[in-house]
């Protein structure tokens, strides 16, 4: 198929869209296309996955049921774990994870492993775009050469490639995948207008840049400045808590400056895909040029020791109440990484949980959205939310809040709880037992 033809059929939304992974990425980019009037074929290797999809069902908070049997009604939707199907559509987005590994090193196995598995039915025509945030090089370096030994054919002629990074951020009332301008580059102009073409199809502004490399930079840029911005915030948390300072007040004062100023909020870490993750990938990749990255390589050191900081305020907390923080019962509200989302990955939630447990703690955790947790990459808590009640509260020597869903009475929970480390300002409205409050 030529390049004039897969435009006009992305134009006139004959396309069939591919989308690889249907996780918090691929299922809301499902919605937003098939919203647009567009088909689509989701691909994932969770055969659980697909058979809840074909079934109508979705297993993400945001992404209703509803809207899955809606697209299965209307045939503008189906999903397979047969990757021999990838010959069907006429443009396939990868929407994969890219975790880093022990060594803060990218982990490109997922990436690679679905563009072996592309090459394998790549067909002339097809347009690929890469969305998993990841280092500047990427297309071009790596997926680029395995997409045509693979399939012997030759990128930007006989079959397009572009980039562009995912906006994703779950639980957002203000903002969609819809509403979000979408950042493309391509391979080359043949390959970025085919890009643009498809994403102005479906969402409000395509900003399209020179390259992919651009494109990919963009991405890094957007999540190395909350990075860097976090841990200063996470640092001066630390510092005015010695000076018996309320962080959260100051920042509070300091916003209402009109100009030169925005505010971040500090935590008990980074959770999420891409706060933790992203600005290592620009310093491996600088490393590679022989330059450092010390504002993110500082930024990543404070981020990680706030759990840390977190239980040592706990452990000090629980001694002035005479009591160790060994054999302790400590109940973690919140699994989540952020509000009101059903999100774990990478939540300091999990390592908090995990360093209770080696001090000798006994934790349970409360989520509202997280029934149960499930294994991750990295993780395997086997654990069951317990309910949030007066008299389940009286049980537990502390209450430590690391998610300030806004489902929680917080206070309720401060009224009934012996003592209540709060790591998000939760509490900040509540009026009695003000004593029995911590914040970290």
């Amino acid at each position: 198929m030529s390049a004039a033809k897969l435009e006009q059929r992305i134009r006139s939304r004959k396309a069939l869209v591919g989308i690889m992974g249907m996780g918090y990425v691929g299922l809301p980019l499902v919605r937003t296309f098939g919203n647009a009037g567009y088909t689509t074929l989701g691909f994932d290797v969770d055969a659980a996955k697909v058979r809840m999809l074909n079934a109508g069902k979705s297993y993400i908070k945001h992404i209703p049921d509803s809207m899955i049997a809606e697209l299965k009604r209307a045939k503008r939707f189906r999903a397979t774990a047969d990757f021999r199907e990838l010959r069907k559509p006429d443009v396939i987005i990868i929407c994969v994870p890219t975790p880093l590994s022990k060594t803060r090193d990218p982990d490109m196995t997922y990436v690679e492993s679905t563009a072996h598995a592309i090459a394998k039915e790549l067909r002339r025509g097809q347009l690929v775009v890469l969305e998993s945030t990841t280092y500047p090089g990427t297309t071009r370096e790596l997926v680029k050469p395995i997409l045509e030994k693979g399939s012997g054919l030759k990128a930007g002629k006989d079959f397009y490639l572009a980039f562009s990074p995912e906006r994703e951020d779950p639980g957002r009332k203000d903002y969609s995948t819809e509403s979000i301008p979408k950042v493309v580059g391509g391979l080359n102009p043949t390959s970025r207008k085919l890009a643009v073409a498809l994403y102005s199809g479906a969402i409000s502004q395509v900003v399209p840049v020179a390259s992919c490399e651009v494109a990919e930079a963009a991405k890094i840029v957007e999540n190395v400045y909350r990075c860097v911005n976090i841990a200063m915030v996470n640092e001066l948390k630390m510092v005015f808590d010695k000076m018996g300072i309320d962080v959260w007040e100051v920042i509070n004062a300091a916003k209402t400056k009109p100009f030169g100023y925005s505010a971040f909020y500090p935590g008990p870490g980074l959770g999420g895909h891409c706060i933790p993750i992203d600005p290592f990938y620009l310093t491996w990749k600088a490393r590679q040029y022989g330059e450092s990255t010390r504002f993110i390589e500082l930024a990543g050191e404070i981020n990680t020791q706030m759990p840390e900081y977190v239980i040592h305020r706990l452990s000090a907390a629980l001694n002035e109440r005479g009591k160790p923080l060994k054999g302790s019962r400590i109940l973690v509200l919140g699994l989540a990484y952020k509000k009101d989302v059903d999100d774990l990955r990478e939540s300091p939630s999990i390592e908090l949980i995990h360093l209770l447990w080696e001090h000798g703690a006994k934790v349970d955790y409360n989520d509202p959205h997280i029934p149960r947790t499930h294994k991750g990459r990295e993780h395997d808590l086997r654990m069951k939310s317990v309910p949030l009640t007066a008299a389940q509260l009286k049980k537990y020597d502390a209450v430590l809040i690391s998610t300030d869903h806004s489902a929680y009475d917080y206070a309720m929970i401060v009224r009934h709880s012996k003592l209540v480390l709060d790591t998000r300002n939760a509490t900040a409205g509540v009026r009695q037992g003000r004593g029995k409050i911590v914040k970290a």
